[in-house]
């Protein structure tokens, strides 16, 4: 090859320079880019290679490993074959279009003037055909692997067993096999739209078709290819005209009724359907006038049998239907449309496990006379929580965070766990991992040292110590109390979303104590093993973190844990189902397990209203947590089941499904397309039985479908008298729902307390309370799962949160008292407001806590309690309680002797003895006492401090001096009691029982 040579000037201005010579390039440069070549592809290889290497060794270590491959063999199915038939249905096309082309002889001037454009291709003809096969194939390929689910679904379907009531088929044939049709139907259309432009392209750069050119259009030939490939476009509009017959079941529209209709309406049934049926005919007719042209070469009678398909859908299937609404519906709406919302409230009702809801009419007033039996009842009714756990973290991270490194959740779990026989309402939270705390943030301390958390720490919910504390029954560090001996390290949790690597060289911070730090080596076979080089390397790409591949940290015996929140680890194990958004730990067998609920929905229920998950489910806590969300954040859904329990070890990070609903269609067809993936319900054993409970996410969407769907009339549903709506949370300015509440109570048809799951009702646009909501959520028992609604006659008002709010706020001794615990830069923060039925009326009860004087956290100082039109604002809530029913509870106990922590203070003043020197202690107890409860109402916490302190040690001289007159023969008649304090008198280290 000739090389180029030219002159340039030098730079002294000379009339020439040295020659250049350009050419190309040398060998070593050549290979030097060749080298860096194949560098570049080998390394978005290895990129591919890693992110598939690192999920099979994850799912591998998990061992769900069929998850993996099922998942994998289904989209890899999928996209071949899907993408096989889209290059083949448009290279065929192509190839048969070239193949029709005229001969040369026969072109017009237009076509003869393309021909530098067919020679220039010419050379490439089979490249550019693979090309743009392989184009298509690819696109249609990776949209169909995007359908796994779908086809999982159809080709695994189980039937429901129950008929829709229009078309008479099975249930499932919405669920699992319409979709997969109109898949289908899609990709066909998609298909035929591809060739026909392929193949019309082809036509016209050979000739076959005219644009500018005089005389005819089109040749026969391409006529004929057109017109079948056209022909098979309307054949599968027939087709899709069919389909949308039984789309209306699973069809929304808006309806004055309700915000998202679904299913048929009398003008689907009377209009829609036969002008389907109709087009569904034309269609097919206008199909074979189009294969038609194959033998009469003329595109006349397709052009007209196409138009008449247009025509038809504009008048059957456009005016047609709103004539019959405009002239038939609306002038008699509630007669015509009855029979249809029969129909939706049945099948919405079934859809969403609400059709069992047992609506009871309740007065909202008692008429019970007798004071003290009202109080009596209350401790029967309801364990009253006033220990909020969405209130109290801080107040746990203050008391037992321990250490920086350590941190609680922002919302804590309610449990409830078994003492002496007894169960009782529990605030839980573990002690888990916080890098933000750590003292020197590097690669090794927050992977590598600082690995876990450590311990439950756990107090009742029923009751306070006496500065507003929390009572622990778990507690310090190691955590001990109540739980009994249980593997307290916390490697997986909702804080952990980093990777740690653990189990190798390196030794990892334990806990701290007195004697100083202890150190850990991981010891469960956990995560993926780090001492194969290519796992190394692959993680190395797939963190982007290069040090895994040389740090001297890791050797033999290292392991890498990730995905370590139980919901990704559930979520990743089952990727077909949608996770509740609040997983909660609690101490099962020894281990502290995380607990998660799932559910299985479907979006093809015919008649069900859909709902979408996202919003349904948001309420003040997840708009301040959004941690607690449900993960399914816009699924729309017409259908769910909460049909799995899940189990994460908190150590292990093993994960296990259990089968709770075993009627579930839904659930046995993932099971069939999961074999072996989810256990038995028997294998659940007693222990974790018993700290399983209703969840949340289900019982939000079931109380906002039974805002409207609580009423079976049709005409009171069409006529929206009797819709309600989820109150706002009037314990802040949020102007998001109130959360539901867990709480152990007994509703007016039981005869013992159960744990339940409540929330009240208000009319739409109202305040006064128009119901209460509460489902049986102690899993194990009979009535399990039991909704019951507690509806308030509509001829009375009864107060609803947000009065009952107001009227506490708005009382002058209640204000002035609020105003008073407001001083300085403290601050009121109102807990959760309880409502308890009671004898026929309504009991609130709201926990107030303040957070000041010096203190970061909240403690709880009054209860608001209303009652009846009376209202209380005390210390505890029994005072409280005995305030609003003007009489003391005959089951009131003093608090157990070692609760709260030493430095509380009396609420009764002491009584008086006949030893002078025991008087003489006793008298100054009083004033100490005195002096504390003034300073109390000053709000002077450091004064109050000072009270205790002197009460405390008036208290010992007492004791003392008691002691040694009894020593001396001569006690006196008020002698102290074995605790310490003198008979009748609580100790300092008593709190008083707030239950």
């Amino acid at each position: 090859m000739r090389t180029l040579a030219f002159q340039m000037p030098d730079r002294g201005g000379g009339p020439t320079g040295p020659r250049i010579r350009v050419g190309r390039p040398s060998r070593r440069v050549r290979t030097l880019l060749m080298t860096l070549g194949v560098l570049a592809v080998l390394g978005m290889a290895f990129t591919m290679f890693a992110g598939f290497w690192t999920d099979w060794l994850w799912y591998r270590s998990v061992n769900y490993s069929s998850v993996f491959t099922t998942t994998l063999w289904t989209k890899i199915g999928l996209f071949f074959v899907f993408g096989l038939l889209m290059a083949l249905a448009v290279g065929f096309n192509i190839w048969l279009a070239h193949r029709l082309r005229p001969p040369l002889s026969a072109m017009s001037m237009e076509q003869q003037n393309l021909d530098r454009y067919r020679m220039g291709i010419a050379p490439y003809k089979r490249w550019l055909l693979i090309g743009i096969t392989a184009l298509v194939g690819l696109i249609a390929g990776a949209s169909a692997s995007g359908q796994w689910r779908t086809w999982l679904m159809w080709v695994n379907g189980v039937p429901f067993n129950q008929k829709d009531p229009q078309f008479h088929l099975d249930v499932s044939f919405y669920a699992f096999d319409l979709p997969w049709y109109r898949f289908l139907l899609g990709f066909g259309f998609a298909a035929a739209i591809l060739s026909v432009i392929a193949a019309a392209l082809t036509h016209y750069l050979y000739g076959g078709l005219r644009v500018t050119s005089p005389g005819a259009r089109a040749t026969a030939a391409a006529t004929g290819h057109l017109s079948v490939l056209l022909g098979i476009f309307v054949a599968l509009k027939a087709v899709a005209y069919w389909l949308d017959r039984y789309g209306l079941a699973v069809k929304s529209s808006d309806f004055k009724a309700t915000d998202s209709w679904t299913g048929l309406r009398y003008v689907d049934a009377n209009a829609y359907l036969p002008a389907k049926t109709i087009l569904f005919c034309i269609a097919v007719i206008c199909a074979v006038l189009f294969f038609a042209t194959l033998w009469r070469r003329t595109w006349q009678l397709p052009v007209i049998g196409f138009g008449l398909m247009v025509l038809s859908a504009i008048l059957i299937g456009g005016l047609y239907p709103a004539i019959v609404q405009k002239f038939q519906v609306q002038p008699n709406e509630q007669a015509k449309e009855s029979p249809y919302v029969e129909k939706n409230l049945k099948a919405t009702r079934e859809a969403y496990g609400i059709d069992d809801t047992k609506v009871t009419e309740y007065a909202g007033r008692s008429n019970t006379t007798d004071k003290t039996k009202l109080r009596d009842d209350v401790d029967a009714t309801a364990s009253i929580r006033v220990m909020d756990p969405n209130v109290v973290s801080p107040t746990f991270q203050q008391l037992q965070q321990m250490r920086n490194y350590y941190a609680f959740p922002t919302n804590l779990d309610v449990d409830r766990y078994s003492k002496d026989g007894k169960d009782q309402d529990t605030v839980i939270g573990l002690r888990e991992l916080n890098l933000n705390g750590i003292p020197k943030n590097n690669w090794i301390n927050d992977h590598f040292r600082y690995t876990h958390g450590y311990g439950v720490v756990a107090a009742k919910g029923t009751t306070a110590d006496a500065e507003g504390r929390p009572v622990f029954t778990e507690s310090d560090l190691p955590s001990k109390g109540d739980l009994g001996t249980y593997q307290q390290r916390i490697y997986y949790g909702e804080k952990t979303e980093t990777y740690s690597i653990v189990g190798g060289p390196q030794k990892e911070i334990d806990y701290s104590d007195d004697s100083g730090e202890k150190t850990f080596s991981y010891t469960a076979d956990s995560g993926v093993n780090l001492s194969n080089p290519v796992n190394r390397a692959a993680y190395a790409v797939a963190f982007s973190e290069p040090q895994i591949m040389y740090s001297g940290a890791i050797g033999d015996g290292s392991r890498i844990l990730y995905n370590r929140t139980p919901k990704q680890r559930v979520e990743a194990v089952a990727p077909w189902l949608t996770i509740d958004g609040d997983a909660y730990p609690a101490v099962v067998g020894g281990k502290i397990q995380w607990i998660v609920d799932a559910y299985t929905t479907t979006n093809g229920y015919p008649y069900s209203s859909r709902t979408t998950l996202g919003d349904t489910t948001a309420d003040s806590l997840t708009a301040t947590n959004t941690s607690r969300a449900v993960v399914a954040q816009q699924n729309q859904v017409n259908y769910i089941r909460n049909s799995v329990k899940a189990t994460v070890d908190a150590y292990t990070g093993q994960v296990k499904l259990y089968q709770w609903d075993t009627q579930d269609p839904v659930l046995k067809t993932w099971m069939k397309a999961f074999p072996g993936t989810v256990e038995p319900k028997g294998d659940i054993s007693e222990a974790l039985m018993a700290h399983l409970r209703y969840p949340q996410d289900l019982f939000k969407v079931q109380r906002e479908l039974l805002s409207r769907y609580h009423v079976e009339d049709a005409d009171t549903f069409l006529s929206g008298s009797e819709v309600w709506q989820v109150p706002d949370d009037p314990t802040n300015k949020s102007g998001d729902a109130v959360p539901p509440y867990y709480l152990s109570m007994k509703m007016p048809d039981q005869s013992a307390q159960a744990f339940s799951l409540t929330t009240t009702f208000t009319p739409n646009g109202r305040d006064n309370l128009s119901a209460f909501m509460a489902v049986d959520a102690e899993a194990g028992t009979p009535d399990y799962g039991k909704i019951r609604i507690l509806k308030l006659p509509t001829s009375t008002t009864v107060n609803g949160p947000k009065q009952v709010q107001s009227q506490f706020n708005s009382e002058q001794d209640i204000a002035e008292s609020i105003r008073l615990l407001q001083g300085g830069d403290s601050e009121v923060e109102y807990g959760n407001l309880l409502t308890v039925p009671l004898d026929g009326g309504l009991l609130y009860v709201e926990p107030v806590y303040v957070r000041g004087g010096g203190l970061k956290y909240p403690l709880l100082r009054k209860v608001l309690v209303t009652y009846g039109g009376n209202t209380a604002f005390e210390d505890t809530l029994d005072q409280a309680l005995n305030k609003v029913f003007g009489a003391d509870g005959a089951t009131t106990e003093p608090p157990d002797e070692g609760e709260g922590d030493g430095d509380g203070g009396t609420t009764t003043p002491p009584p008086t003895s006949d030893n002078p020197t025991v008087q003489e202690a006793l008298n100054d107890a009083q004033k100490a006492f005195d002096a504390g409860q003034e300073a109390l109402k000053k709000n002077d916490w450091q004064a109050y401090g000072e009270a205790q302190k002197d009460l405390e040690d008036a208290l010992r001289r007492a004791e003392e001096a008691q002691a040694a007159a009894d020593k001396a023969g001569g006690g006196g008649t008020g002698s102290p009691s074995p605790s310490g304090s003198p008979s009748g008198s609580p100790s300092p280290s008593r709190s008083p029982d707030s239950s």
